[in-house]
């Protein structure tokens, strides 16, 4: 359970301060993602865009594999 915990804390940790950047992704602004404002600062929970960008790297590591190189 604690290491859910600190991993969850590691990953807010890295992901917060990439907002700006990941915007321009659009990570955060597909239909699915929940942005609210908490005192002043933004809150990202990017629903949508955690399964957009697994299901492609899931594609890639399965033509990685497919190519030879897993």
């Amino acid at each position: 359970m604690i290491r859910w915990v600190v991993a969850i804390f590691l990953a807010l940790l890295v992901f917060y301060p990439l907002l700006p950047f990941l915007d321009r992704l659009r990570v955060g602004r597909l239909p699915g993602d929940v942005r609210f404002r908490l005192r002043g600062v933004v809150m990202c929970l990017p629903f949508g865009s955690a399964v957009l960008w697994s299901a492609v790297f899931f594609l890639l590591a399965e033509l990685a594999s497919l190519a030879g190189y897993g």
